[in-house]
């Protein structure tokens, strides 16, 4: 972005830094002539405009410039480098806390200048920031049930498109505060999966492509893939099928990391159960068709549906292994410990009362979680594919740590969490790999592809 906003200013302005003391232009009178959106990901990085929102980054183009004193946008004080200011153009980013209807009638949709001696007020219309989609309650539901989407700005949502371009237009709840809205999964939604778009009062936004991607399923427990024999605890026998679940159910058999056969789970109890794929599932002629090889790690994920219908706190976790190579207990490698009940060092109780999907990135599998490696889905690939064990498992541990096991940092060694005694119950299924691409989206897309 640094290199993007020089070279627009020294490429295409002819851009000259100021300070307040150049006699030359600093006492011309403001004034304010045009505003451009800077967008480094459009094909018109350079655009004007009558609208802008929170957040964006905008070049003011006038003349007197020079000496700038303050710059308010809706009546905020927003703040500017100087740096970016020549006599004729200037850039700021609008501010997270710029007000949009709390604004005062008279600042409202307007930029106004001051430097010393002259201001100059310019009309256009301030808008919130675009939506954004952060999590999908389940990315992988029937038709006819509800699912939640959550993110910000979700207001007065009034459209959202499915995969295959099924439109939905009635019947979709927003939450006042734009935190999530509601929406029934419409017949005909492709398999092949994709983003969801969605469309309210602060514009549009594309959910990761992850939604409804069959061909990223590797172990359903019912017609895809196999359960593996070796080494392993839970097997077809402890399958179970019994609708569960409100609102979004149980999709045919599914797998009970604790099995009634097994009354509870022991103190500082690793491996207490095991379910592993057969290991003969060749992640590279799956996936690949579908994500390259060299996608950066955090753009793919390992997704899971699962379902805990009593609440589970302060002990036990589940242990994502990408091969079977690992002792229980250990946090490294390639290896995620999935703790649902404990948020930012802090123990948050966990209960669904339907079945929600999960996404880790394999960024966060510890093997991978360091950003200098920059490492793609191809080594992720490589470890299955050199591993003398390549099946895929979970791991039921009921073992003390630390938080430092959880951050990384050994200053936080010092906070532990210690294993009780019990029996919760949790369920998975449909365990696949997915993309986490996200479409941009664009204001002006018309627009853009005319530019292509």
């Amino acid at each position: 972005m640094f290199g993007f906003l020089m070279g627009v200013l020294l490429c295409t302005l002819g851009f000259t830094a100021c300070d307040d003391d150049d006699s030359s232009g600093s006492k011309s009178p403001v004034r304010i002539h045009k505003v451009y959106l800077q967008d480094a990901s459009s094909s018109v990085p350079d655009r004007e405009v009558d609208f802008a929102r929170i957040g964006q980054i905008i070049r003011i183009e006038g003349s007197g410039f020079t000496g700038m004193k303050r710059v308010y946008i809706n009546g905020y004080n927003t703040y500017f480098n100087p740096v970016y200011v020549s006599d004729g153009s200037m850039l700021v980013s609008i501010g997270r806390s710029t007000p949009i209807a709390d604004a005062e009638p008279e600042d409202r949709n307007t930029i106004r200048l001051m430097k010393e001696g002259s201001e100059d007020t310019f009309s256009i219309e301030i808008r919130a920031a675009a939506p954004t989609i952060t999590n999908i309650s389940h990315t992988s539901p029937k038709a006819g049930e509800n699912i939640i989407i959550y993110g910000t700005g979700l207001l007065e949502i009034d459209r959202i498109v499915f995969p295959g371009d099924i439109e939905v237009t009635t019947g979709i709840t927003s939450d006042a505060e734009g935190e999530f809205c509601i929406v029934t999964v419409p017949d005909g939604v492709s398999g092949q999966g994709g983003s969801i778009f969605l469309e309210g009062a602060n514009g549009g936004a594309y959910s990761p492509a992850y939604f409804n991607f069959h061909p990223g399923v590797f172990l359903n427990f019912d017609d895809v893939g196999e359960i593996g024999s070796w080494g392993t605890t839970l097997s077809e026998d402890d399958l179970l099928s019994t609708p569960v679940g409100e609102g979004t159910t149980s999709q045919g058999n599914y797998i009970p990391h604790r099995p009634e056969r097994i009354g509870s789970f022991g103190v500082n109890t690793n491996r207490c159960t095991e379910v592993w794929t057969s290991g003969d599932e060749n992640w590279r002629s799956l996936f690949t068709p579908y994500i390259p090889a060299d996608t950066p790690v955090d753009q793919v994920a390992f997704q899971f549906d699962m379902y805990v219908p009593d609440i589970w706190t302060a002990t036990g976790y589940l242990k994502v292994l990408l091969v079977n190579n690992y002792n229980g207990g250990v946090w490294q490698g390639a290896v995620y410990n999935y703790i649902p009940w404990l948020a930012d060092g802090e123990i948050l109780p966990y209960q669904s009362d339907s079945w929600r999907t999960v996404t880790i990135p394999f960024s966060d599998f510890y093997a991978f979680s360091d950003p200098e490696g920059n490492y793609t889905f191809e080594d992720v690939l490589q470890v299955r594919e050199e591993a003398t064990y390549p099946n895929f498992g979970f791991y039921f541990e009921n073992t003390h740590f630390t938080l430092a096991n959880v951050t990384g940092n050994s200053s936080d060694s010092e906070i532990e969490f210690d294993s009780a005694e019990t029996s919760i119950s949790v369920f998975t299924d449909n365990w696949r790999v997915v993309s986490l691409e996200t479409p941009s989206y664009s204001d002006f897309p018309e627009e853009d592809e005319e530019e292509e």
